[in-house]
């Protein structure tokens, strides 16, 4: 397909590049939300006069250059607004996870000095209420003084001081404009590209969150690389439906948004965005790999449930799809015959497929955010689907290799990306130096030094390889990465992706460094494994009761069971098989710390919390028990307990390469 390169504006601030598209395509279509079963749009002209009132409106409540607004909420157009409106005044906006717990989300808003937050609905309310009790009582300085709210349904009655909702702020920010002719115009004026643009905190999968300071010209010219690379403009569609404080959806939906010019989608729930994309049938699409995970869990439990018919002709257009399909789409040689038949497969089962997973207008894909097995990578590229890889991180603006059409490896991250430099380091760390690195950790000088070297490198943790084509593969987290005392080198992740492959597995852990073995934790997925259950007339009475099943444990053994064929088959991975595993009673959850706000687990606290049963796999028990406190949506805590059996796994001798 010749998509054109579109013309981009020139505007080196993320305002000044709203206004410009105002300006080049007033009418054309910027933001839409379905709401009440409704698609609401925003144009460009009307996007850039809501954030003119919402910046007035917190200039009228004296929100200054430089002051820190948080953002609380999913993905709706008025916060992605009021990102732009913060930075139209040269403040600065920090989303913040909405289903982070008070405790939690208190610590980012007392070490950001929040006093403006921008909250979406009562439940953020409720909670950001209870952060400035607890702020008062500790006596902090800059305790939360203004809370403005975009839904306010159940808030009519709340009186308490600093909420207003955005329609009251509008109102302020319209007259505001009136009396101070020019200001708005003057304050966008005034800011400067070396500005920080946005603070996004870190998951913390080792500590206390940081905050990670990045300027308007990182995250344009981030943006900037991926919009030319994949020739992205005015006539694409995107789906906005991961946290805004997650920083891909910063990438994606800022950041290229305002580069790019195209259409920002907000799904009306969690639950309607597969729905919702149908109807949009977006162009332009992005997720975290455990999204492509739930989305193959899905499909697989339709094709449980489908007649026999269809199973067989879904395995056998699978297999043609797994030899040939990922081939064609990069253009690689292929039979006429196979070509054939695959375009009989895209008739009547890859096509289908791309539209029930609504990707039936999908031109270009991306995951990031964690290492994505090549299984999963595979299999989407085999139906049709565009999807590649972005590596990077926080610090980074997530932008650091990019995969180019028709030049996709499943075992890499792609080349570095425009503006970027890649080394490897003597100990194998990644180390990156460009247009898209940190400015610094907020109020940080320590933590920023110990990842900026005098060279200008950002020290990114990961342990990876650079193949001859200069495309990059990430092994693990550097810390993570290890060796059994045979001195095979284990890297966890990279097994772990291997489990989660298959449907029934939606979590591992992985153990080995300085051991015998390796050994590992699992989570069943709840909805495939309940689903494979009731059709085998299997009762379960709740996720501890199935996980503990017989016929559970024979399952999931039975995927053990073909990692572990996999591992034998590769160079230099057969000493990493699994030998015993246990399916937990529970499942990993960020309200339990035991997985960080981003679903990245917490490998070393699990490992401690765990700590009985790592012992037990490792002493050859039979069964542990186990009770262990969790923590309830509503914040009461409890208990669970159960007594695990432990599965010894099938293992297989190395395959020996043919000489």
């Amino acid at each position: 397909m010749n998509i054109p390169t579109p013309v981009l504006p020139a505007a080196d601030t993320f305002p000044r590049l709203l206004l410009a598209h105002a300006a080049q395509q007033p009418d054309a279509p910027a933001v839409r939300e379905k709401d009440l079963g409704i698609w609401q749009t925003w144009t460009w002209a009307d996007t850039a006069h809501a954030v003119r009132e919402m910046a007035c409106g917190l200039a009228s409540l004296g929100f200054k250059p430089f002051d820190n607004l948080a953002i609380v909420g999913a993905n709706r157009p008025h916060l992605y607004m009021a990102v732009v409106a913060a930075q139209s005044l040269r403040g600065v906006p920090v989303p913040l996870y909405q289903d982070a717990v008070a405790a939690e989300m208190v610590f980012m808003l007392d070490d950001a000095s929040i006093e403006f937050v921008i909250a979406e609905d009562q439940e953020q309310v409720d909670k950001l209420l209870e952060c400035r009790e607890l702020q008062l009582a500790q006596g902090q300085a800059h305790a939360i003084r203004h809370i403005i709210y975009d839904d306010p349904r159940g808030l009519r009655h709340y009186t308490q001081p600093g909420l207003m909702s955005f329609e009251q702020l509008r109102e302020r920010g319209r007259a505001f404009d009136t009396e101070n002719r020019g200001y708005f115009d003057a304050a966008v004026a005034s800011g400067v590209s070396s500005d920080v643009g946005v603070i996004l905190y870190t998951s913390g999968t080792t500590g206390r969150p940081k905050g990670v300071c990045q300027t308007h010209a990182s995250f344009i010219a981030a943006g900037h690389g991926g919009v030319v690379t994949d020739r992205l403009g005015p006539g694409d569609n995107i789906m906005s439906y991961l946290p805004m404080a997650w920083v891909g959806d910063h990438l994606f939906s800022v950041a290229q948004w305002l580069v790019g010019g195209f259409t920002l989608n907000c799904p009306e729930s969690a639950a309607t965005v597969m729905n919702d994309m149908r109807e949009i049938g977006p162009s332009y699409y992005f997720g975290p790999p455990r999204t492509f995970e739930g989305l193959l869990t899905a499909v697989s439990i339709r094709m449980e449930d489908a007649a026999a018919p269809k199973r067989w002709l879904y395995a056998k257009a699978m297999a043609l799809a797994q030899r040939v399909g990922a081939d064609i789409l990069n253009g690689a040689p292929v039979s006429a015959f196979d070509r054939f038949k695959y375009a009989l497969g895209n008739l009547f089962v890859y096509g289908p497929l791309r539209n029930v997973l609504g990707m039936s207008r999908i031109r270009v894909a991306y995951t990031a955010g964690a290492a994505i097995g090549p299984d999963l990578f595979r299999f989407y590229r085999s139906i049709g689907v565009n999807l590649k890889q972005f590596y990077g991180q926080t610090e980074t603006c997530a932008y650091v290799c990019l995969q180019q059409d028709g030049k996709v490896k499943l075992q890499t991250v792609g080349t570095a990306a425009p503006g970027m430099e890649l080394r490897i380091a003597d100990n194998g760390e990644v180390l990156v130096r460009g247009v898209s690195v940190l400015k610094e950790y907020y109020k940080r000088p320590d933590a920023t030094a110990e990842v900026l070297d005098a060279d200008g490198y950002f020290h990114t943790g990961d342990a990876g390889v650079l193949d001859s084509e200069g495309h990059l593969r990430i092994i693990d987290r550097a810390k993570d990465v290890g060796r059994l005392h045979g001195g095979a080198m284990f890297a966890p992740n990279y097994i772990e992706n291997k489990l989660k492959f298959f449907p029934q597995i939606k979590e591992a852990v992985c153990f080995g460094d300085a051991r015998d073995q390796v050994c590992a934790f699992i989570n069943i997925d709840y909805e495939a494994v309940g689903n494979w259950a009731e059709r085998r007339g299997l009762a379960y009475g709740g996720y501890v009761d199935l996980a503990g099943k017989p016929e559970v444990l024979t399952l999931i053994a039975d995927c053990v069971q073909k990692v572990n064929a996999d591992l034998a088959a590769e160079v230099g991975m057969a000493d990493t098989q699994i030998a015993r595993f246990l399916v937990l009673h529970k499942e990993l959850d960020p309200d339990d710390d035991e997985m960080t706000r981003t679903r990245k687990v917490r490998r070393g606290f699990v490992a401690q919390k765990y700590a009985v049963l790592v012992d037990a796999l490792y002493d050859g028990k039979a069964e542990q028990f186990i009770e262990t406190q969790v923590k309830f949506e509503d914040g009461r805590t409890g208990s669970v307990s159960a007594t695990l059996p432990i599965v010894d796994a099938k293992r297989y001798p190395e395959v020996k390469a043919a000489a």
